[in-house]
Formats: C-alpha cells, sequence, structure tokens
C-alpha cells in the first residue's frame, strides 16, 4: 500500500513538474472542442402522428363468410416495411427534394441520409405511429415528414386488391386443375361400370356379395313354392275339367278364330312379352336372356299358328248342322278359363324361376371375381369422393375470396387519421449545446491531465533520494536541500497564480458560454 502511494505521489509531482503541458493542451483541446461545437449546425425535427382505426362493424357481420384478416398485424408490417429504398425514392421525387441535383450518387447520397435520420415508430398499442425526420432546414424536414404521412395514409391496406387478385388467380387454377381429375375419374368410374354392368348393377343397392347371393336364394325358394302352389292348382283344374262335356262354338267369323280358341298360348305369350320388356331394361339385345326369350315368344306364335290352322281343319271336316249351331256348357268354359289362366301363371313363374336360378348360378360362378371388383369399385368411389371434395371446398373458397376482394373494394377495415399534423419543433433537437460544453471542458481537462501524465512519462524527473537509488542501482549516501530565496518564491508564486489562472479562466470561459446559451434558449 505504501509502494502505491509512493508512486501516486511522484507521478503527482512530474506532473505538476508538467503542467504547463497540461495547461496548453487543455486550452488547445478546449478551443477545438468549442469551434467543432459552434460550427455543429442545429438540426430542427418535424414530428407528425397517426392513428390507425382498426375496428370496423363488418368484421362480426361478416364473420364466416369472408376471410377474416389480422388488419392491426398488416399495419404493423405496413409500417415496417414502408422505410425502403424504393419508397424513399419515390418521397423524393414526390416531394421535389432532387431538385437542382443532377447526379445520380448525391441522389443515392440524398436518399441514404433521408433513410438514416427518418423514423417511423409506433407508440403503444393503440395503433399510433409517430413519424419524425430532423434537418437543418426546418421546410426541408417539414416537406419530407408530410410526403412520408401522405404515403403511409393513402398506401393504407392499397396491396390487398393485388393479393385478391392473385389468389383468386391461384384458386381458378387450382379449380381448373381439380375439374380436370374429377372428370378423369368420372371417366374412370364409368367405365368399370360398363365393364363390370352385371356386378356393379347388383352392387349399386349398396349390398355385399354375401347379402346379394342370400337374398337371390331366399327370393329364388318363394319362387319355386309359388310354382308348386300353381302347378298343382292348375292340376286341379285340370282334373276338374275332365269331368265336363265340351262344346265346340262355331266358327263365326275367322279374324277371331286364333284369338278365341287359343287363350293359353296368348297368356304365354303376353307373360313372355312382359319378361322381354323387363329383361330389355336391364340388360342389352345381346343378352342371353332376352336371346332366349325371344326364341321362346317366336316357338309360342308358331304353336297358336298352327292351333288356329288345326282349328279350322276340324271345322272345315264336321257336318254342317255341328258348324250351324252349338249350344254352350257355362261351367266348362269358366273351368276353362280358369285353366288358361292358371296356365299362363305356371309359365309366368317358371320363367321368374328360371330367370332367379340363373342369377344365383350367376352369382355363385362369379365368386372370384364379385369381391374383387367391389374393391375396386370402391377403391374408385372413394378416390372420386376425395377429389369432389376437394373441388367442392376449392370452389367455396373462391366465393370467399370473391366476397372478401368485394368487401375489401367497398369497406375500408382501417381508416387512418392524422392527429397532429406535421410540426417543426423551434429549438434544435441536434447539437444540445448546454449538455455538450459541459462535456467538453470535462475533455479539455481531462486531455491536459494526460498530456501533463504523458509529458511526465517521457521525460521523467527525480524528487526523492529513494527515487534517485531505484533508478541509479547505487547507494545514496546523503541529499542536500534548497532553500529558496525571495526571488524564487516570487517565481513560484508567480507561477503558482499563472497556473490557477490558466485553469479559471478555462473554466470560466465554458461558465460564460453557458450562460449565455441558457439566455439565449429563453428568447
Amino acid at each position: 500500500m505504501d509502494d502505491i502511494i509512493r508512486q501516486a505521489l511522484d507521478i503527482l509531482r512530474g506532473m505538476w513538474h508538467r503542467r504547463w503541458i497540461g495547461v496548453a493542451a487543455a486550452w488547445a483541446t478546449a478551443i477545438i472542442g468549442a469551434v467543432v461545437l459552434a460550427k455543429i449546425p442545429d438540426r430542427f425535427e418535424a414530428s407528425a402522428r397517426v392513428y390507425v382505426d382498426t375496428s370496423s362493424i363488418l368484421a362480426p357481420l361478416l364473420a364466416g363468410l369472408t376471410v377474416q384478416p389480422d388488419i392491426d398485424q398488416q399495419v404493423g408490417m405496413l409500417a415496417r416495411t414502408l422505410l425502403t429504398r424504393p419508397n424513399i425514392e419515390k418521397l423524393v421525387r414526390g416531394a421535389d427534394l432532387d431538385a437542382g441535383i443532377a447526379s445520380p450518387a448525391a441522389k443515392d447520397q440524398l436518399v441514404d441520409k433521408i433513410m438514416k435520420q427518418l423514423r417511423l415508430s409506433a407508440a403503444g398499442r393503440d395503433n399510433v405511429y409517430n413519424v419524425s425526420f430532423a434537418d437543418t432546414d426546418k421546410e426541408h424536414a417539414s416537406r419530407i415528414v408530410q410526403a412520408l404521412v401522405s404515403m403511409f395514409v393513402e398506401s393504407g391496406l392499397g396491396n390487398k386488391r393485388r393479393d385478391t387478385e392473385s389468389t383468386r388467380r391461384f384458386i381458378n387454377d387450382q379449380i381448373r386443375a381439380y375439374e380436370k381429375r374429377l372428370e378423369e375419374a368420372e371417366n374412370r368410374l364409368k367405365e368399370f361400370r360398363l365393364r363390370n354392368m352385371a356386378i356393379t348393377s347388383s352392387a349399386a343397392g349398396g349390398q355385399d356379395y354375401v347379402t346379394r347371393t342370400a337374398a337371390a336364394a331366399e327370393e329364388l325358394s318363394r319362387a319355386q313354392v309359388e310354382l308348386r302352389v300353381a302347378e298343382q292348382s292348375r292340376d286341379a283344374l285340370k282334373r276338374e275339367l275332365a269331368g265336363e262335356e265340351p262344346i265346340l262354338l262355331p266358327d263365326l267369323t275367322p279374324s277371331l278364330s286364333s284369338a278365341a280358341l287359343s287363350p293359353e298360348l296368348d297368356a304365354r305369350i303376353d307373360t313372355q312379352k312382359r319378361l322381354l320388356d323387363e329383361l330389355l331394361r336391364r340388360y342389352t339385345d345381346e343378352h342371353p336372356d332376352v336371346s332366349a326369350t325371344r326364341r321362346m315368344i317366336a316357338s309360342l306364335e308358331a304353336q297358336k299358328q298352327q292351333a288356329a290352322e288345326a282349328r279350322r281343319q276340324a271345322l272345315a271336316a264336321a257336318p254342317p248342322s255341328t258348324r250351324a249351331s252349338a249350344a254352350t256348357n257355362p261351367v266348362f268354359q269358366q273351368i276353362r278359363i280358369s285353366l288358361t289362366e292358371s296356365e299362363a301363371n305356371v309359365a309366368a313363374l317358371r320363367a321368374r324361376v328360371g330367370e332367379l336360378q340363373a342369377r344365383l348360378d350367376a352369382l355363385r360362378a362369379s365368386v372370384n371375381r364379385v369381391p374383387q371388383v367391389e374393391a375396386e369399385l370402391s377403391q374408385l368411389n372413394r378416390d372420386y369422393e376425395v377429389v369432389r371434395q376437394s373441388y367442392e371446398q376449392m370452389v367455396a373458397r373462391r366465393e370467399s375470396a370473391t366476397l372478401t376482394g368485394e368487401v375489401d373494394e367497398s369497406a375500408n377495415l382501417a381508416e387512418f387519421r392524422i392527429i397532429e399534423p406535421p410540426r417543426v419543433s423551434d429549438k434544435p433537437v441536434f447539437p444540445n449545446r448546454m449538455a455538450m460544453v459541459p462535456l467538453v471542458l470535462l475533455m479539455a481537462l481531462a486531455a491536459g491531465g494526460a498530456a501533463a501524465f504523458l509529458a511526465s512519462q517521457l521525460f521523467p524527473t527525480i524528487h526523492t533520494t529513494r527515487s534517485l537509488r531505484e533508478v541509479a542501482q547505487r547507494p545514496v549516501l546523503g541529499s542536500l536541500s534548497l532553500r529558496p530565496n525571495d526571488a524564487m518564491i516570487k517565481q513560484q508564486r508567480r507561477s503558482m497564480i499563472g497556473f490557477s489562472s490558466s485553469v479559471a479562466g478555462l473554466v470560466g470561459a465554458y461558465g460564460a458560454w453557458l450562460v449565455w446559451l441558457a439566455l439565449a434558449s429563453r428568447t
């Protein structure tokens, strides 16, 4: 600790010995600082405040119908991206700030200067934005702030229309793509159903192979029971008809003979024709059942013609008295009509049983094919439903985007209000000379002290015998003291007075400058 104090005292003695160098350095620094501070031009700040009102009654009314953008976020993004170089160049051209500047380099410097000094900042969470710019020319600063405020207000959310159009074009492109995919899926589904019509037509009701097979077997069993009942009824009528004497009716008109004498064949022909109509609604002309039914109808027509011809021949060979008059047996005729109807019913039931048996055989024969077809059909339906749902969603989104664009064009969801127009302060915001004058004075005093310290280190002096012993590395036998006379004392006094006066004059000069600045700021 004693060594540290001793070294500090040696340094202070050396600095005191070189004090005039420090005084000169302090005055030089003070003068240079004062000149520089005086030469700094005053910069005046122009400022304005803009409020963005994002509360709109349309937002809750259009919830769920349109895309609800985050207006606050969009305004914040607009404020953050407003101070870009293209916008500042547009601002310079719009406000005629580049008048008289011909070189591109000078214009670039002007743009760089404005970008560094122009400020657009948010004040709190209430969407209030401060616009400020400082410049040596009050009018110039006011024009820049006014131009930026106008750009901020006029730009607003103007890019939303371009965003809406681009979104709409993208959605339309997607809709066209989905339409093409939907058409391809429909064609694949149609071609698959045409290739597997016999299986897919049965599966259209939502039943699987096992259910359809069980239903076909059950329906065939019921038809077989009905056929046996009809055959038993027909046999009973035949046995009853065998106990009655038939009386031949006269051939009254040749045109009615074939229809009146073959009612059984007519009923069977009608039944086969109804069956043919039903088959044609379900199958094509080349289907085996359709061809077989047509052959059956042709065979029955031939039998009908043969029966009619045989009847004509029998009547022609009968005696005239028999042909002239014949009594009728009502019981015989009634039984015969019932038998005819029973024969027609049996024929219809046989045809139905044959058809159901063929259908059941076809289902049992396609036991390996049906599950594969059903799986492929399910996959095609699933793919088609996915594409269709995506297409419908894209159409709904297009409608929402269209409505959103119309709302953006017809209603302002954000309103810009200038709550404080551009205003330039009367007092300069830079430099703050009241704060910088004491700072320059402190810098001058520090420079003087540093200069004295540096001089004492460059040109050291020895003040004590201990310092001499340490420097010379020799023993010191003794020391002689100098007793100052009156002339030396006067010289030391004058030196002290001069040093004190120099320091006091420096501090006093800066103090007077501060007083003058304070008085000037009040006027």
